[in-house]
This record gives structure tokens, sequence and C-alpha cells, in this order.
């Protein structure tokens, strides 16, 4: 099982997160309607990463145009460890991943549409497929 949880953009709080299960081939993320997760932001490629899952584990690879982050260095393609966060363009969302079970506070789903209201999984009908809108990121780099 694999747990991506989107951190708070001011404070890193889980604001969502999706589980997958261990036979999910690849996870994909970014703007475009028919990722996996779905993420709104100017700074977040149509197709941003891909986690794919492979004989070690799973590893990340960057398929977006502002890059993907690990403490700050850019990263192409990397062995995923539990715990790690990812930051998707220099100023956009960070997502942390978790192996195994899954110890999320929130209630989850693999196309989760669900998102935090006042500390609760409330369900939000207008999003698709585990969409969310971010904010608090500068828009100064270039979206695909």
């Amino acid at each position: 099982m694999i747990t991506l949880t989107l951190l708070h953009p001011l404070q890193s709080i889980p604001a969502q997160s999706w589980t997958f299960a261990d036979d999910e081939p690849v996870i994909r993320i970014g703007r475009a309607a028919d990722n996996h997760v779905v993420l709104y932001s100017a700074v977040v490629s149509r197709l941003h990463i891909e986690i794919r899952r492979i004989d070690r584990g799973w590893e990340v690879v960057n398929l977006g145009a502002n890059g993907t982050y690990i403490d700050g260095e850019a990263i192409v393609q990397i062995l995923v460890t539990d715990g790690v966060i990812l930051r998707l363009a220099r100023s956009g969302p960070q997502i942390q991943i978790h192996l195994g079970v899954s110890t999320a506070l929130l209630v989850t789903s693999r196309r989760c549409s669900a998102t935090m209201v006042n500390g609760a999984c409330a369900d939000v009908s207008s999003l698709q497929r585990g969409s969310v809108v971010v904010s608090g990121e500068k828009d100064t780099e270039i979206g695909e």
C-alpha cells in the first residue's frame, strides 16, 4: 500500500490523502483531469510526476516542465523512501509519501474525492477523481 498526502501550503500538516494498493502499476499526478491525483495549480504540469511500481518498491519520475524537488534538490528519477516529501515545482504543492499500512488521519480511497473541512473528511462533489485546488504558491513558474 502507498499513501500520498498533500501537505498544507503554509504548514506541514495533511490537507488531503490518497491510498493506492501495491498492485497499482503507475500513479499519475498533475493538472489534467485523467490523472489519479489532480492538483489545480499554475506551476503543476498536466502530467507532472509518475510514481511507478518496480521490483524494489516504488520510484518517482519527474515529467513536469517546472521540475520536482526533494529537500530543494531537483530530481529526475528516484527510489521512494517512506516519509519522503516531494515538492512539485520550486514553489508548488508538497506531497508526502508513506509506504505500507496507512496511518493517515483521513478517510481515503483509490479515487478520493474528499477534502478536509474542520478536521473531518467531507465529500466535495464538484471535484473529480481526487482533484484539489492548491493555493499558497507563487505563480511565477509556468505550467505545461
